[in-house]
């Protein structure tokens, strides 16, 4: 899977400096990982997976559905990532707004470092936003770009467009290791909800009108998109059991909490770990090591940390902290050859995956929820409304079977 596009509903707002900090701890943290374990272009090929990033989304504590997380996350990962480039190899240039249009600086900047073809790298960029804002013409006005380029020359781009008439934004995805042109059908299949007639320059029978208005796109870039994958999130804020593959939800929550699979030799090295942050670790080592068929229900992945404003449940900052301190751990441990513990989290998506072969959820999600926000203060439950509260002790109140 080497590219797509998500429809998200269109949210304004801010990240709170406390949910910012952490989201480039644990996003630097994840992104460096799967750098190790898998390589760079494997970096490269998730960002290109709409679900996928979705899903990295709703770990870091972003609302699970909205506009928000493409913002944020990229400029999380920026923030974590850049100042450690030449070490990993893998650059982010650009973002919202006014630092799109410095992508071209600093793409130049880094082959001046690297050795990489600048000129042809700033010529990928403009092209992506082209074809997405200009040859595509279907409501969507880009106003983020961020392109991701490797210590190979490999590069993914992640751009944004928002459509004020019906309050949606649309996320585009590409991936340089695959593709055809950027001038004819680069996108194998968008899907979005129908605008009516729209202007497309790729189509293979617009030949003739992009000749005369495209004149500056007449050599044949490498390759593009061989498939793409689609992604449309919807408008409600709440987390909603169609929204969740409720089977793989009760595996995560079964391995955190049933104390029989403690027992697993694979989580002796997490001894001391509790079960709620081994919850969130079992869903961030899913975003790590899973496959493209795991992500099909990104919210499930919000199950993890929460949200910033509160769906399915406040964000509990100290399970964030420990889930970042044992990754981090993990991570350095891994540097001097010490890879037990990055192991260990590793089989956390394995075992998830076993014990949902045979599993059969038997509680209702609104239930799981009510408990988690119910627990969440403490936790150091937090929104950007506040912090959580303890429950009404007058309405009671017992503990629920997980599943």
């Amino acid at each position: 899977m080497s590219g797509g596009h998500a429809d998200l509903p269109l949210h304004y707002g801010h990240v709170p400096p406390w949910l910012a900090k952490r989201m480039s701890l644990l996003g630097g943290a994840i992104i460096e990982t799967i750098a190790a374990d898998y390589g760079k272009g494997e970096v490269l090929r998730r960002l290109s997976d709409p679900c996928w990033f979705q899903a990295l989304g709703c770990v870091l504590g972003m609302d699970w559905h909205s506009s928000g997380i493409t913002t944020s996350v990229m400029g999380a990962l920026k923030k974590a990532l850049n100042p450690r480039a030449q070490e990993l190899g893998i650059y982010i240039c650009g973002g919202k707004g006014k630092h799109s249009k410095e992508t071209p600086a600093e793409l130049l900047a880094i082959a001046e470092r690297t050795g990489l073809p600048g000129q042809e790298l700033v010529r990928c960029s403009k092209l992506a936003a082209k074809v997405d804002n200009t040859a595509v013409q279907d409501g969507f006005q880009l106003y983020l770009h961020s392109f991701i380029v490797s210590s190979e020359g490999e590069w993914a781009v992640v751009q944004q467009g928002m459509n004020d008439a019906n309050g949606m934004a649309r996320r585009y995805h590409w991936h340089s290791a695959v593709f055809k042109q950027f001038t004819e059908t680069p996108h194998t299949f968008i899907y979005g909800r129908n605008q009516g007639l729209i202007l497309n320059l790729t189509d293979k029978d617009a030949s003739a009108t992009k000749s005369g208005m495209l004149q500056l796109i007449t050599e044949k870039p490498a390759h593009l998109l061989p498939e793409i994958r689609n992604l449309i999130m919807p408008s409600h804020h709440d987390v909603r059991a169609k929204d969740v593959d409720l089977k793989r939800l009760g595996s995560v929550l079964a391995v955190a909490h049933e104390r029989q699979l403690h027992d697993f030799e694979s989580l002796l090295l997490l001894e001391g770990v509790g079960p709620r942050t081994l919850q969130s670790l079992t869903l961030v080592s899913e975003v790590i090591h899973g496959t493209p068929s795991r992500f099909t229900d990104p919210a499930r992945f919000s199950f993890a940390h929460g949200g910033k404003d509160g769906h399915p449940f406040p964000v509990p900052v100290n399970v964030y902290d420990e889930t970042i301190s044992v990754l981090k751990d993990a991570v350095n441990k891994a540097k001097i050859g010490q890879s037990d513990k990055q192991e260990a989290i590793r089989k956390l998506s394995v075992l998830s995956q076993q014990v949902e072969k045979d599993f059969i959820p038997n509680a209702r999600l609104e239930e799981l929820i009510q408990e988690e926000r119910d627990k969440s203060w403490q936790y150091g439950g937090r929104t950007v409304m506040g912090k959580a509260q303890p429950p009404d002790k007058k309405k009671g109140g017992s503990q629920l079977s997980l599943f």
